[in-house]
């Protein structure tokens, strides 16, 4: 019989994050820099600033921009609009104080859709399993007649279908179904939106 020491278990290197690596030069931001510096103070003035109440302007210096905007839009003081060349909205459309669109891929945006007060749609990430953190983006739907409620988050490649709901402060990670309330985090179904005359 052989006896000796228990062999030592196996130890797994673990890599650490190294943001110092981190370019994100490549990505696709769809515009020039001229173009991006003169968005980034447009949209400071004329959107972030609490001070600028004037809704009637915005649908036009967004469509300056590249933005698709249909007839009716109210966007109200405080909205922080990554890349409106990015976005497309629809008619009738509301979106409320300090809304965070950071469409750094397509949103768009179906006919009567609401985003409450203080939501945020997210549609770009970072791959956490690569130690230079790459950048992520995927596309955002929100079809007619749906409703991201105050204070909820819609994060990338998510579809919100016809007249679903996204009940306050909850986070959607995957597709709503039409006519249906979501809430929670990660969002789940809780009911049957039921709209009346």
């Amino acid at each position: 019989m052989i006896t000796g020491a228990a062999p030592e278990p196996s130890v797994t290197t673990r890599i650490p994050v190294d943001l110092s690596r981190f370019d994100n030069s490549d990505f696709p931001k769809g515009a020039g820099r001229l173009k991006m510096t003169l968005w980034y103070f447009t949209n400071a003035l004329f959107f972030i600033n609490p001070l600028f109440p004037f809704r009637r302007v915005k649908p036009v210096l967004l469509r300056l921009f590249g933005a698709k905007v249909g007839r009716g839009v109210v966007i109200h003081p405080g909205v922080n609009i990554k890349y409106p060349w990015k976005l497309i909205i629809g008619d009738h459309c509301w979106i409320g104080q300090r809304a965070w669109l950071d469409n750094i891929d397509r949103l768009t945006l179906g006919d009567h859709v609401v985003i409450s007060q203080g939501a945020m749609l997210i549609l770009g990430s970072h791959d956490y399993k690569k130690a230079d953190y790459p950048t992520m983006s995927g596309p955002v739907t929100l079809e007619d007649g749906s409703w991201v409620g105050a204070g909820a988050m819609v994060l990338m490649n998510v579809t919100l279908r016809s007249h679903s709901m996204l009940a306050a402060g909850s986070v959607a990670t995957r597709d709503l179904e039409a006519y249906t309330i979501y809430r929670g985090n990660p969002a789940r179904p809780a009911r049957e939106r039921i709209i009346t005359a």
